[in-house]
């Protein structure tokens, strides 16, 4: 009986570990100016979110995230009206933990110009993504190919060009 109950208790002390480091998990955003806003999990859960129905690789999947636009907007990268002449050559790489690395132009994430709305995912049916894919990755509907379909993002960093 000690036993079982031993087991119970360091199975509720390695959960309790782990839930706060999950919810340490934070998005780095750094803007063309090398400046760097953290945003936290918490701030990503808390944040409206959109559905988006896809395929991964022929499996159907529906992911849950927050349009890319909010969050670039959350760490001061403005959209709209702001979108024109020089910052039309700007770009946002995006960064996972394993090293992989995308580009989009940075009007691709603007409701004023594109017609889709590119997510940072936090949920896969319904779910936390689990430690292979998240715990963010983007989803880019309208993409042929999922390449850019980055999985564990740790940063959006933006890239002007000069």
């Amino acid at each position: 009986m000690s036993q079982r109950r031993h087991v119970l208790v360091c199975g509720v002390c390695c959960f309790l570990l782990f839930v706060p480091g999950l919810l340490a998990q934070t998005l780095q955003v750094i803007n063309g100016e090398g400046h760097s806003t953290n945003i936290t999990a918490a701030q990503i859960a808390n944040s409206p979110h959109l559905t988006v129905d896809a395929r991964d690789h022929e499996t159907p999947a529906r992911f849950e995230g927050v349009p890319l636009s909010a969050l670039l907007s959350m760490a001061g990268i403005q959209f709209g009206d702001a979108m024109r002449g020089p910052r039309m050559t700007e770009a946002v790489l995006v960064e996972a933990a394993d090293g992989y690395k995308v580009v989009f132009a940075l009007a691709e994430f603007d409701p004023a110009f594109a017609t889709r709305e590119i997510i940072l995912a936090d949920k896969r049916d319904g779910k936390a993504l689990d430690a292979k894919e998240g715990p963010f990755r983007i989803v880019a509907p309208g993409d042929k190919r999922p390449a850019r379909w980055i999985r564990q993002v740790t940063t959006l960093r933006l890239i002007p060009v000069k």
